[in-house]
């Protein structure tokens, strides 16, 4: 019990303690940004939590002697899902799933925008646990929204 409210301690001074971050991208259409680019960044973002799910499951077998290692990953775990859900609503929501969508195409506009929510969702989720499932479904997500992206209007 001991090594677990020092464990609480630890990750709440990280959690209380770390800077927020900002997404790199602004709301002008400056052009740099390519949506394969963006679309890598949330797969890498994703691999990155399912690995520290994992090495926090690991560790958590003798958290005492690894409440630092714990510690850090929970935070990258943290930030990773963050990161996926900015860029989400930052770049997708606000962006590039575009409103005249919905008259052209409807049916693909909303597959989009529930695909971004259930991303959005499962990032949560993965900030919540270390269930390796939430990191899978995630993954899942991911991909179909990727695919369904990149489908031609």
């Amino acid at each position: 019990m001991k090594n677990y409210l020092a464990l609480a301690t630890i990750i709440s001074a990280f959690s209380f303690s770390a800077a927020p971050q900002a997404i790199a991208h602004c709301q002008v259409p400056c052009g740099i940004y390519s949506d394969d680019t963006v679309l890598t960044d949330l797969q890498t973002h994703q691999k990155t939590i399912a690995k520290a799910m994992d090495e926090i499951n690991k560790l958590s077998k003798d958290a005492g002697k690894n409440a630092n290692q714990i510690a850090r990953w929970v935070v990258n775990k943290e930030e990773h899902a963050t990161k996926i859900q900015d860029t989400m609503q930052q770049y997708f929501l606000a962006q590039r799933l575009k409103l005249s969508e919905i008259e052209s195409n409807k049916d693909a506009y909303l597959k989009k925008l529930i695909l971004s929510h259930k991303i959005i969702v499962l990032a949560m989720k993965c900030k919540q646990t270390t269930d390796a499932d939430n990191a899978k479904a995630l993954q899942g997500t991911i991909d179909a929204f990727t695919k369904e992206y990149k489908v031609k209007k």
